[in-house]
């Protein structure tokens, strides 16, 4: 019985290494029966996508924006000219917040204040005291919600992603310091 345990011991620090059809059954093993037609057609897919991209002269932009053949620019100055500007406003104060007829008390720069309502497009939830709104100019209702103003500089200071090296990295030459020493001493 000892034996046994003995030889299992052993085995287990010494493994066996695996043959092609070990290696095969364990790519295998976690494939199911349509595994391989479902990689075969988005491998089909894939190659159609990128031969369409490829006759039809798609491709990506660092711009973001689709290539001059596909710009319509009529309809691009109708939008424009229906839209109306908007004009920044703070608003300071909620008359009556969480009910139907809830009014806002907006700050416009330079001109007044005005106590308005919201546009058609706006949730009440959205409006906050404090925060700039965009209103329309003719009866100053809000229309948007805009984020915080931060001033240009700022934003170029701030760090938009966080690198993964640290000092350890950076420094190295370990190898070499120790291999001065060595010389030196």
């Amino acid at each position: 019985m000892s034996r046994d345990i003995e030889d299992e011991i052993r085995d287990e620090k010494n493994p066996r290494p695996l043959d092609e059809d070990d290696i095969a059954l364990l790519k295998t093993y976690g494939l199911g029966p349509y595994s391989a037609p479902i990689k075969k057609v988005e491998k089909e897919i894939k190659d159609l996508a990128k031969k369409i991209n490829d006759l039809c002269g798609i491709k990506e932009s660092d711009t973001g924006l689709a290539p001059p053949s596909q710009w319509d620019l009529v309809s691009d100055k109708q939008m424009m000219q229906e839209e109306q500007p908007l004009q920044v406003a703070r608003c300071t104060k909620i008359i009556s917040p969480n009910t139907e007829d809830a009014k806002y008390v907006i700050n416009v720069k330079q001109i007044a204040k005005f106590v308005v309502g919201l546009g058609d497009k706006v949730s009440p939830t959205d409006i906050e005291e404090g925060m700039r709104v965009g209103v329309d100019r003719n009866k100053y209702q809000i229309q948007i919600p805009l984020p915080p103003k931060i001033d240009p500089s700022v934003t170029m200071m701030t760090v938009e992603e966080k690198p993964d090296v640290t000092y350890n990295d950076v420094g190295g030459c370990k190898e070499q310091i120790e291999k001065m020493r060595e010389v030196c001493y």
